[in-house]
């Protein structure tokens, strides 16, 4: 098999500009021990979890412990036009991170205060270096939470830069529409506030929105307000395995179709068991499963899930077991969490190329029965999981990356994944992002038309393409 023309984005096109040292003495003066410039910690800040190949890394780290920090390293960077790459937790999975044109990274993981929680309008307002599980830990008192569950514990920045969801998209959305309002570091380095913490606005352009999804190329995001949800009153999880992958998704659809409220409904294939049985120590039931939870009243979940089993049923599903309690309901979802952490164990040295398509529900067993042929075929390792409640789902292409045909595979079988998923209406990621990965899948997709409207919104905010450059497109 020919490599594709993609196959050329796992080894990025490095076009590093110099950077001075009179730029690199500035950002020490400025910053002191908060500006390292330490091989380790650049290398660090210079890769995320994708399958690229290595790149150099940023010429230094600046860890900002306010919004002040960042608009003076902007400012300092705007001056001498050096690259600005912000950095979370480093769980982006399309190179994201890469410094493909030199630059500094700037760490936001010590701006981690949550700043107000407003209970009564189910509000909160952080800062970008909050993760999810630390923002949800502390509003449990309130009765409230935060839905948005990437699988990964991101921080809310990087969570709005990549437009992320997950799990619970569902029921509750995704980062667009639950994100009210930010706080941003323009590349001037201006610190401008978008959106309040109304429901609804008409006042002017949707500033919020363009920065949401705008993957740290046209600001860095310093302050996110979201929206927080009632704890349920009652939460009840179930697994059930399936003959076949085509029985597990025919009952999705359905129950979709049906208006059925369920919160989650997770695909893991019978490959993504059989490996996290191995790194888990479980002992669950090796084929094609399905996990669900349910959210509402203790009658209203009764109803949800006898709903789900009968369809579920008529569908081939068996083996049901029910979670009610925290404990029990954690230990059916490490099942989904560990996915892919023991699939890379299970090749040990491995990486994991992923996709991310997501499709019209009505599409969904066309797009991922026809994919999963595919792959069987050419006998590349792989998982497959889902968020197959609203189309989205991913293969892990598990390749060693010394071997270059395996690269070419996986690019091949993602190119093809990817063109299908467009056929059918749907879109070359659901929730991870362009980054490095899928800036030609985005003009097959948007048109050449709409792609150059984003640079020209680019070039005006950011005239002198410093903010991560080198992404979403070229």
């Amino acid at each position: 098999m020919n490599a594709p023309a993609h196959a050329a984005h796992l080894a990025p096109v490095v076009q590093a500009r110099p950077v001075p040292q009179v730029f690199i003495d500035s950002l020490k003066a400025r910053f002191g021990e908060n500006c390292s410039t330490a091989l380790v910690i650049r290398e660090q800040h210079g890769r995320d979890e994708s399958a690229f190949a290595p790149v150099p890394p940023p010429s230094a780290v600046i860890f900002a412990e306010s919004t002040q920090d960042v608009s003076d390293a902007v400012k300092l960077a705007s001056e001498f036009k050096v690259p600005v790459i912000p950095f979370g937790v480093g769980s982006s999975l399309e190179g994201h991170l890469l410094a493909v044109q030199g630059g500094i990274s700037v760490d936001l993981t010590r701006m981690n205060k949550v700043l107000s929680i407003n209970a009564e309008d189910l509000t909160v307002t952080v800062q970008p270096g909050v993760t999810r599980k630390q923002l949800n830990e502390e509003i449990k008192s309130t009765g409230l939470f935060f839905p948005i569950d990437p699988g990964a514990d991101a921080t809310l920045g990087g969570m709005s830069a990549t437009r992320a969801s997950g799990t619970n998209a569902v029921r509750y959305g995704t980062m667009r529409e639950n994100v009210l309002a930010l706080e941003v570091v323009t590349a001037s380095g201006e610190i401008i506030r978008t959106g309040t913490r109304a429901k609804k606005s008409s006042a002017g352009y949707d500033l919020t929105r363009l920065f949401v999804g705008s993957e740290g190329t046209l600001g860095v995001i310093t302050e996110v307000t979201v929206r927080l949800y009632p704890l349920p009153e009652a939460i009840s999880a179930a697994i059930c395995s399936f003959p076949s992958i085509a029985a597990a998704v025919e009952t999705v659809i359905q129950v979709i179709q049906l208006g059925v409220p369920i919160a989650r409904v997770e695909l893991i294939d019978h490959n993504s068991v059989r490996m996290v049985n191995a790194y888990a120590k479980l002992g669950l039931r090796e084929e094609p499963m399905l996990l669900m939870e349910f959210h509402g009243s203790p009658a209203g979940v009764k109803e949800q899930a006898e709903t789900v089993q009968e369809i579920a049923s008529d569908h081939g599903g068996n083996a049901f077991e029910w979670a009610t309690t925290p404990e029990e309901r954690t230990r059916l979802w490490t099942a989904r969490h560990n996915a892919y952490f023991a699939a890379l164990q299970s090749r040990p040295g491995c990486r994991a190329i992923s996709t991310d398509t997501c499709v019209p529900i009505s599409k969904l067993a066309d797009c991922l029965l026809d994919s999963v042929a595919e792959t069987e075929a050419s006998g590349l390792p792989y998982f497959l999981v889902g968020h197959v409640g609203d189309g989205n789902f991913h293969f892990g292409y598990l390749i060693d990356p010394e071997i270059p045909h395996e690269r070419d595979v996986a690019e091949e079988l993602n190119h093809k994944l990817v063109s299908r998923a467009l056929r059918l209406g749907g879109t070359c990621t659901g929730e991870h992002g362009i980054g490095l990965h899928k800036m030609d899948f985005l003009v097959t997709e948007a048109g050449e038309g709409a792609v150059n409207m984003m640079r020209t919104l680019k070039r005006a905010l950011d005239p002198h393409n410093i903010m991560n450059p080198g992404k979403i497109f070229r």
